[in-house]
């Protein structure tokens, strides 16, 4: 999330610990062993509402604190996803250190699985950058507390068209907000990031009628999408200042800030990438200063974890396309309470969020 501050600096006992008091963390699990390589942090942020369900991302981070600070930042955003999505999970991730390109074996993701399996049902995991759904396989030979599975496995395979389907619906729900109207015919739309979601992405606003333009560091994808949607390829440098009515961020984090805010020509910032403000009170206020409509990224984005909930729970399609539509009304939910409360977006997210966990505070503290 956007202003959450961590100073990790493991050197002693207290010093982690005072990073734990800090962000409320019920627990942080170091997980190691020689014979596979692995190296792995797994942060449970909170469970009040249930079992803390994340990804497991594997990333060769320049410092070990780095991957903490990730660990600990992601699970947060996961406990506040899965509240205002509506549903009984908790937040929580883990992260792998290591290149995920070279070191990663289905030794080293089943002994990650162990550890999973020892946390007793605390902690479900799922894939996330840098894993597969052929990793959660081999996690799943060790615990059955994964999901993210494929279909022939009873799971609801790549959650990726879901979560565009959730950005998609949270971009008509801002839509409606900013034009009285949540038709997308005609409008122009800057997508950074065409990786899964953002293909998925694309397929739904170009089937509005669509103005897209689009940026990626992968040049192929590029090319591909300008001959299927007649998409206009831009620089990653460029497509923040474009002058355009939607901005839909769906790469990296942090990239609302005091460089790209000032840039933006923009009436609506809507995508899929997680923790999209650097910092949550000072650049969401810059934009809602600044009359820009912004979708919440754990809001918008919140369609993966609704489709890995409902393989928890026993998986239909159909029921976690019915659930991510729900965003609409949420997106539109949180702009209301924004303007009643005279807050940002984001801050009014969180507050709808804290909610709901203090209220099922009053029926169990954790899970």
């Amino acid at each position: 999330m956007g202003d959450f501050q961590v100073d990790i600096k493991p050197t002693t006992q207290f010093e982690l610990f005072a990073g734990l008091e800090s962000t409320d963390h019920e627990q942080i699990v170091f997980c190691q062993d020689n014979a596979t390589g692995l190296k792995a942090i797994i942060a449970i942020h909170n469970t009040v509402l249930g079992p803390g369900l994340g990804g497991t991302r594997m990333w060769m981070y320049n410092h070990e604190k780095d991957a903490i600070k990730d660990a600990m930042r992601l699970s947060r955003g996961m406990t506040y996803k899965a509240a205002v999505a509506g549903l009984n999970l908790g937040g929580a991730k883990a992260v792998i250190i290591g290149d995920p390109k070279t070191q990663k074996s289905e030794a080293l993701m089943r002994k990650f699985g162990r550890f999973v399996e020892n946390l007793n049902g605390k902690y479900i995991t799922a894939e996330d950058v840098g894993t597969t759904t052929r990793d959660m396989e081999y996690v799943a030979m060790e615990t059955k507390n994964v999901v993210g599975l494929p279909e022939i496995m009873g799971g609801g395979g790549d959650p990726s068209p879901v979560t565009a389907y959730g950005t998609y619906m949270g971009i008509k729900a801002s839509a409606k907000k900013t034009y009285g109207s949540d038709s997308l015919s005609g409008k122009s739309v800057a997508v950074m990031g065409i990786g899964k979601v953002g293909w998925h992405l694309l397929e739904y606003l170009n089937k509005e009628g669509v103005k897209l333009n689009i940026a990626d560091i992968n040049s192929g994808i590029l090319e591909k999408a300008a001959n299927e949607f007649g998409a206009i390829p831009v620089s990653s440098d460029d497509i923040v200042g474009l002058d355009v009515d939607i901005f839909a961020p769906c790469a990296l984090g942090g990239i609302l800030n005091d460089q790209t805010i000032p840039q933006l020509k923009c009436q609506i910032v809507a995508g899929a990438a997680n923790n999209q403000l650097e910092d949550e009170t000072l650049h969401g206020n810059m934009l809602k200063n600044m009359g820009i409509v912004y979708a919440p990224d754990f809001v918008i984005n919140s369609g993966g974890l609704i489709n890995v909930y409902s393989e928890h729970t026993g998986y239909v399609r159909e029921i976690a396309m019915n659930q991510t539509e729900n965003i609409y009304h949420t997106i539109l939910d949180i702009n209301k309470m924004a303007d009643e409360l005279g807050v940002n977006n984001q801050i009014a997210a969180i507050k709808h969020a804290e909610k709901r966990i203090n209220d099922m505070m009053h029926v169990h503290s954790t899970y």
